[in-house]
């Protein structure tokens, strides 16, 4: 279910695949609100030199960064880039400049403008701004608080290598972790079905795991159905897959009158006791993981279905063409250091493309 976190993809995804959010519309390189820079202001990048299809060298489209608009002494330019490089390496194409690194009225808070193009011929540049908190942990975009960092997935990627305990297809392993956060009743996660199941066929070496995060105030039997999923995931781990297709079949007719009987009949087609998952279904232990895998998904920013957390980068499902995500997963396993398992094209370990700073 798509709801206000595509505002965050100002950052992580619009950015990284559409285009640029949150932008400044004026001309020049940062606010009129700049001020002029100590002498111990770091230096903006260097001027940058591109190569137009591997042809004729394409004139640099930004405006030179001008000291004047680097007045805080952190994030660094390196940092900045560092960090968009994690988010657009991906993709060969995209190129940038960090413009401004600006002091706030907030202590410690700074502004960072960037301007963003691509080495398309005559590509727009188009600018977005985003603040980093004093911790150097956060960067807030729109209305939405977002990792930040030279490697700003990595808390959440530890976290659901330690704490993702929904059923599970593909490697053992949690080198390579592919965790779905999804609602059984939620239409977007039925159509995304396919595209996880190619997933696990296109990358060996993931761990592809399906995480309950039921959306109780949209869709009244999605709890229901995360617990019955996590009793039909303890008897066999495979058999969650049947269940969960089965439910994604029949979900119109999770309702009042038909919602008890649709989710026995998917057990059934599973292979398991009905009465027996309904039995445990009811148990407070139950509930208790349902409940943790909810507060899981809230504690990192999940705040839409179908998400996907690529080794801690989150992604929706929804609205991103499959070689895009393909991409991105294969550049974050080469930033992890970790072999997708794929050949050919969705090879892991590559050669990150050499982006603009």
């Amino acid at each position: 279910m798509k709801i206000s976190y595509w505002m965050l993809l100002g950052m992580t995804t619009v950015l990284s695949i559409t285009g640029v959010a949150g932008a400044q519309t004026g001309t020049g390189a940062a606010p009129q609100t700049a001020q002029p820079a100590p002498a111990a202001a770091q230096q903006p990048a260097a001027p940058l030199q591109l190569q137009n299809m591997g042809q004729t060298p394409k004139a640099d489209p930004f405006p030179q960064a001008n000291p004047k608009y680097f007045t805080a002494d952190t994030p660094s330019v390196d940092t900045v880039n560092t960090f968009l490089k994690a988010l657009w390496g991906y993709d060969a194409n995209r190129i940038w400049r960090v413009e401004a690194i600006q002091k706030t009225m907030a202590p410690s808070v700074s502004k960072v403008v960037v301007f963003v193009s691509d080495k398309t011929p005559g590509a727009k540049v188009q600018p977005t701004a985003f603040f980093v908190t004093s911790d150097g942990k956060h960067a807030i975009a729109g209305d939405t608080v977002i990792p930040f960092g030279a490697t700003p997935f990595a808390d959440i990627r530890k976290t659901l290598q330690g704490r993702a305990d929904g059923a599970a297809r593909g490697a053992t392993g949690k080198d390579l972790m592919l965790v779905e956060f999804a609602d059984l009743q939620c239409p977007h996660c039925k159509e995304a079905q396919g595209t996880m199941d190619q997933l696990v066929k296109d990358f060996p070496n993931a761990r592809v795991v399906y995480q309950s995060f039921p959306l109780v105030e949209l869709h009244p039997y999605a709890y229901k159905a995360a617990a019955y999923g996590y009793c039909v995931q303890k008897q066999k781990n495979d058999a969650f897959f049947v269940y969960s297709a089965a439910v994604f079949d029949a979900q119109g007719a999770l309702t009042p009158e038909t919602g008890d009987e649709t989710l026995k009949s998917a057990v059934t087609k599973a292979g398991l006791d009905p009465a027996a998952v309904d039995a445990c279904a009811a148990t407070q232990a139950t509930k208790d993981e349902v409940n943790a895998s909810i507060k899981l998904a809230e504690e990192i920013g999940v705040e839409q279905t179908p998400m996907l957390a690529v080794n801690g980068h989150l992604l929706p499902l929804s609205g991103i063409p499959y070689e895009t995500l393909k991409n991105i997963i294969t550049y974050q396993a080469m930033l992890d250091g970790v072999s997708t398992g794929a050949t050919g094209p969705a090879t892991g370990n590559s050669t990150p493309p050499t982006l603009g700073k």
